[in-house]
């Protein structure tokens, strides 16, 4: 007997994609699938959403729903391997956009529409003729953060949920008095419920009633406990403490492969053979207009163009790092806040054949930036992992990261003061502080350190050889779930990470406790003593020094 999973999601990719939550959330159905679960996806039927589904039937019309009735529709998706479960009505979910407008604006009508997600991801706990009733229902972010509520008010006991979240500074939050029209009843309205300073708040509902939480990387696990990066619900998730688990995410190392991805037209290479890189950075080049120069750095930023991605500090600190450096080129690709789109527009013009801005998003075009880039700009304010970093690291390109969140678990670097040498051993580059110079300094130390080819060589195949796939979270998930549902054997395999992972890493992923205290994990004690050696080693064999490399 397979343990049953049914995931309820906002996106997942290919179905549907804003940003990383659908890479997160396809890469964990698809790994726990292959663990020897059964998972079922639900989404809402967006806009092209049917396209990845085979076999499409209809499998119930359910009634009474928040924003009226919807079709419930089933099928399989072959790129992700699991079943998938699409919400449909067309009023709600059949628009340009997932989230917003063509103004940029939310939907005025996303309480209904999530509230309705929500709600179905609950009947089919409770029970739906035709659809396989899951063990475990497992919610990702404020989207889907009314499920819990909804099984505790129906009495849906037998069933039990998990809530991941992805980034709490998105909450859901929306006035107190929609909540009837939610189908939320008022004994759920209170301070020890959903109320969140007199309004409705779908990530606090989910918090409050969820069996189980888990948190996307063990540093962000100990930030959200503060008020700089809980957003106002540290007090609710410290009082919830017990039922905290850090679970790192992962990558999908099969889709981000530079020997194997689809994306890059046959330019491919790997660690040992590194020579198409060249030929992606020539091809990058042309797609962004910049003068062809196999000498010139290039700098990629790929992101949401938002302030908490620090888009706003790159649109002022990237004019001073191209007059600063003249071998310096930029590519941008990315979309968000409309006056910040702007911003790096202007930056485009005023520096032609140097930058490089093209707003939207395109799959191939992502590829393509973290394969023929040298190096990847991710500033952010707060990040709950870091998923795009990772994805650079795998085609060679060295990320600059702020040093906040997941980025802290998943960027080696020993610090500027512990020498070239050092940096042999380093993955990248992490720096402190929101303003413009942090950033600057941080892209010059960066373009000190291609003055050291071999250094830089070394960074290279460290950050290649790193092993943040899904095969070292999905153990980790599995002991989650058995925590919940001990009854229900799942086996799976526990990966042992040899040499090919980042220095500081665990050998073997387990779950020792469900304590957030267990986010103190070893992990990260490893890596500050890894830290340690290499600053020691930099010290004792030092050929250069970091006064050479401006600091970040």
């Amino acid at each position: 007997m397979a343990l049953k999973i049914l995931a309820v999601a906002a996106e997942a990719f290919p179905l549907a994609k804003t940003g990383g939550l659908a890479d997160a959330v396809s890469g964990l159905c698809r790994s726990v699938q292959q663990a020897g679960a059964e998972v079922t996806l639900l989404l809402p039927a967006y806009r092209g959403a049917a396209r990845h589904v085979d076999n499409l039937h209809e499998v119930a019309r359910l009634e009474n729903l928040p924003g009226g009735a919807a079709v419930l529709l089933a099928g399989d998706s072959p790129e992700l391997g699991t079943s998938v479960l699409l919400i449909q009505n067309d009023d709600l979910y059949d628009r340009d956009d997932l989230y917003v407008d063509s103004n940029g604006m939310e939907y005025v009508d996303n309480a209904v529409r999530f509230a309705m997600l929500g709600q179905v991801g609950a009947r089919i706990a409770q029970g739906i003729a035709q659809v396989p009733r899951p063990d475990i229902v497992h919610v990702h972010d404020w989207h889907a953060a009314l499920v819990p509520l909804y099984m505790r008010q129906w009495g849906v006991n037998s069933v039990k949920v998990m809530l991941t979240l992805h980034n709490v500074a998105f909450q859901g939050i929306f006035p107190l008095d929609v909540a009837n029209s939610l189908g939320i009843e008022s004994r759920f309205c209170t301070e020890s419920g959903a109320e969140f300073w007199s309004q409705l708040s779908f990530l606090k509902a989910g918090i409050q009633y969820a069996d189980l939480i888990s948190v996307v990387s063990r540093n962000y696990a100990r930030e959200i406990l503060s008020p700089q990066f809980g957003c106002g619900l540290e007090q609710v998730l410290a009082a919830r403490s017990d039922r905290l688990v850090a679970i790192p995410n992962g990558i999908d190392a099969e889709l981000w492969n530079p020997r194997d991805d689809i994306y890059l037209a046959g330019r491919a290479f790997d660690i040992d053979r590194m020579g198409d890189k060249e030929a992606c950075k020539r091809e990058l080049q042309r797609n962004f207009q910049l003068v062809p120069d196999c000498n010139a750095t290039i700098v990629a930023v790929g992101s949401r163009m938002t302030t908490q991605k620090m888009a706003d500090v790159a649109a002022q600190a990237l004019p001073a790092a191209l007059d600063a450096h003249p071998d310096l080129q930029v590519c941008i690709l990315g979309h968000g806040d409309k006056a910040i789109e702007a911003d790096l527009r202007e930056l485009g013009r005023r520096y032609p054949g140097r930058c490089g801005v093209k707003i939207g998003f395109d799959e191939q075009q992502a590829h393509m930036l973290h394969a023929g880039a040298d190096i990847l700009l991710h500033g952010s304010r707060f990040e709950p992992f870091g998923l795009t970093p990772l994805y650079a690291m795998r085609y060679g390109t060295i990320p600059i990261g702020s040093k906040v969140g997941g980025m802290v678990d998943t960027i080696v670097d020993p610090g500027r003061e512990s020498g070239i040498t050092a940096m042999r051993l380093a993955t990248g580059i992490l720096f402190e502080g929101e303003a413009p110079a942090d950033m600057e300094m941080a892209i010059a130390r960066a373009m000190a350190l291609r003055r050291h080819p071999q250094v830089w060589r070394a960074m290279q195949h460290n950050a290649m050889a790193a092993n943040f796939s899904w095969s070292r979270s999905t153990p980790l998930y599995a002991r989650a779930y058995q925590s919940l549902r001990p009854d229900i054997p799942m086996e799976t395999k526990v990966e042992h990470v040899g040499a090919e992972s980042a220095p500081g890493t665990r050998k073997e992923a387990t779950v020792t406790s469900f304590a957030l205290a267990a986010a103190r994990s070893e992990t990260v004690d490893a890596r500050r003593a890894a830290n340690r050696r290499i600053r020691s080693r930099g010290r004792a064999a030092r050929v250069g020094s970091l006064r050479e490399v401006p600091a970040s």
